[in-house]
């Protein structure tokens, strides 16, 4: 009679604890560094797949000097806000809405607040007239599940303003889009340090654009948070990873919000993910 040796249990590795649950921001600011991250696609795609989520999404087109949200969605709007800075018309009135159908339950639908290209009137607002429009953002804040405000690129006093407003608490977080060429990394390091300079307690988190897999997106968070953890002892929360997808520019050669036009592709995925995360919804 033969006799089964027992093998020894070989010891696992403690389990890593779970990181404490992000806050659920109300407004979203999103911003970069440097321009060509695609950090506007970024923030259209972002409002459309909160709202098949069921979320009422208003997304502000913060770039007061090159706005340009209305041109990838096709959208000729009768006000923007320039006509709110001239007293044209009030905030809530410059308001359209894009797709979905009508009324507050509409499928993937969303409403728009849209700025205008090339406004000398926007790009020359002083930092107390930025701060007021702020303000008016918060007001509107009260309609919706959430705000989305995609900003220009780099540091100028809207951004700097936009992103640092109302900060502190659990109702606002700022997105940093970043790619993984040097510049974007670099630049995205230089805004980090200036955002946490002018406000420390700022909820700073990173979404990796464009990333060829999801270990090298990862590599990409890890370069930046490198450097950031070295040099500012901070380190931001990853907020997702989207895909590289050729689909994208054929949406916005379109002028068509990306999860109408390719539903099932990879972007569109890594975008659902994105949202579900920002919602609670889903975490690594």
């Amino acid at each position: 009679m033969t006799t089964r040796k027992t093998q020894s249990a070989v010891p696992r590795p403690p389990a890593a604890p779970m990181a404490p649950p992000q806050p659920r921001p109300r407004r979203l600011t999103i911003a970069s560094g440097k321009g060509g991250v695609g950090k506007t696609w970024v923030s259209i795609s972002l409002t459309q797949a909160l709202a098949y989520l069921g979320e009422r999404v208003l997304l502000v087109d913060g770039d007061l000097g090159l706005a340009n949200v209305d041109v990838q969605l096709g959208l000729t709007p009768r006000a923007d806000l320039a006509s709110v800075v001239s007293g044209q018309v009030k905030l809530e009135e410059a308001v359209a809405p894009y797709g979905g159908g009508a009324g507050r339950a509409r499928q993937g639908g969303f409403d728009v607040l849209p700025g205008r290209s090339g406004a000398g009137t926007l790009a020359a607002l002083s930092e107390r007239d930025i701060a007021i429009l702020a303000d008016g953002l918060v007001a509107l804040e009260a309609s919706y599940d959430r705000v989305v405000v995609d900003l220009s690129a780099g540091l100028d006093t809207a951004v700097t303003t936009l992103c640092t407003r109302d900060q502190g608490t659990a109702g606002h977080a700022v997105l940093v889009v970043v790619t993984d060429e040097p510049t974007s990394l670099t630049d995205a390091y230089a805004f980090t340090k200036v955002i946490r300079m002018r406000k420390p307690e700022v909820d700073l988190r990173v979404i990796v654009n464009r990333a060829q897999a999801a270990t090298q997106g990862k590599r990409t968070y890890q370069a930046l948070t490198t450097a950031t953890e070295s040099f500012l002892g901070f380190t931001p929360t990853l907020a997702g990873i989207v895909p590289e997808d050729s689909k994208v520019s054929d949406a916005i050669r379109h002028q068509t919000a990306f999860l109408t036009r390719h539903p099932q592709s990879k972007a569109a995925v890594g975008l659902t993910a994105l949202a579900k995360s920002l919602r609670g919804e889903e975490r690594d």
